[in-house]
């Protein structure tokens, strides 16, 4: 009887080092290569852009990788508010408009996440609710001068001086992150990888 074949190797489809840091903490060896995708669905409800912007990235670092063997992980993250989505910001200004609409409110959080593997490519979003406290005008000017939002969907990051702005988080704290691991987790040991020793 022979040796059993190794997993496939994990590629993680994203530049995000909140993402990198997450994956690293399950264990599992992966590198990263990112596309230069352009985050644009044909679906209008927040959960299903977000599960098909995931699904896009994945397809494009499939395609990038050609045929040689490997599970591609990938990410997208959303913040809906009232039905608006609120993407990343373009500058400090529309940060600041953001965590406006933000102050007060209760939003939600969708995170997609897609596998691509041996059974080919499987997907879920968690969606997780975030209740902002009021803010000040002077926090929003500090915060969006900050420059930490710039990058983020809803232009803010839970995990760093954003965490301040929140009230209450109902949900997978990891998913407002941007990386649910209740899900990855799921769809990792679904392809056979062994998270924390169990596949």
């Amino acid at each position: 009887m022979g040796a059993a074949l190794p997993p496939p190797e994990l590629v993680l489809a994203s530049g995000s080092p909140r993402r990198r840091e997450l994956l690293g903490h399950l264990g599992v060896p992966f590198r990263v290569l990112a596309s230069d995708l352009p985050e644009v669905s044909a679906h209008t409800a927040p959960a299903e852009v977000a599960r098909d912007l995931a699904e896009q990235k994945a397809r494009a670092v499939r395609a990038l990788l050609g045929e040689a063997p490997a599970l591609i992980l990938a990410a997208d993250t959303l913040v809906a508010l009232e039905g608006r989505l609120l993407g990343k910001p373009r500058d400090a200004a529309q940060n600041a408009e953001y965590l406006r609409l933000l102050s007060g409110q209760t939003h939600t959080v969708y995170s997609g996440v897609a596998l691509i593997g041996p059974d080919g490519l499987n997907s879920g979003v968690e969606a997780t609710r975030v209740a902002f406290r009021g803010l000040s005008e002077a926090e929003m000017q500090h915060y969006a001068a900050s420059g930490e939002g710039l990058d983020k969907a809803g232009g803010y990051g839970v995990q760093g001086l954003g965490m301040a702005l929140v009230a209450r988080i109902e949900g997978d704290y990891s998913g407002v992150v941007g990386f649910p691991l209740s899900l990855v987790i799921r769809l990792l040991r679904g392809a056979g990888v062994p998270v924390w020793g169990q596949a």
